[in-house]
């Protein structure tokens, strides 16, 4: 499979987890969404803000990318997040909406990447003003891998509220091949 064909069934994932994670968080009510379990941004509701933070500040840089500034384009007219733990949406319903936005950019964009744009290297600053040159593609893996690892996050404080979200393993999304 290729390296492009592989970052589409990420996208496909990241859409379906975020689908899956947003359904079973909207069973806690309001005050157990804000709750601080303990986890690097505190709460449920804090953990889902950070992705999306996290998601905005990284596609406003991939945007910078010569191919990618038309498909990221609505992305870039958002503001840039102040913090990595700033609170977007105080509400599950609106931050759910966003997302699921945010999703759909993020598979049009992976699909309108080609081979050769993930050759390209990114120059950036990091939030503290580093600056980073990286190939595009490790840039990508790294972003996908960030989400995983976040909502892996949301999984646990989910199952210590006593909610199960199912299944989570990318194994579900690969297609079966033929035998050969």
């Amino acid at each position: 499979m290729a390296l492009k064909q592989q970052l589409e069934l990420l996208a496909a994932y990241n859409a379906w987890m975020n689908a899956k994670v947003y359904g079973a968080a909207a069973r806690l009510d309001a005050q157990e969404l804000v709750r601080d379990r303990g986890a690097f941004f505190g709460s449920v509701l804090g953990t889902l803000n950070h992705l999306v933070v996290g998601d905005t500040i990284w596609l406003q840089r991939f945007a910078t990318h010569p191919a990618c500034g038309l498909s990221l384009r609505q992305v870039v007219e958002l503001p840039a997040p102040a913090s990595l733990d700033q609170q977007l949406f105080a509400d599950l319903q609106a931050l759910q909406t966003h997302r699921a936005w945010l999703d759909a950019q993020i598979t049009q964009w992976i699909a309108a990447l080609t081979e050769g744009d993930l050759e390209h290297v990114l120059h950036y600053r990091n939030t503290r003003g580093i600056p980073a040159n990286k190939r595009y593609a490790s840039l990508l893996l790294h972003f996908f891998n960030h989400q995983t690892h976040h909502r892996g996050q949301v999984s646990t404080l989910l199952s210590q509220a006593g909610v199960d979200i199912g299944e989570t393993d990318l194994l579900a999304l690969i297609p079966d091949e033929t035998a050969v």
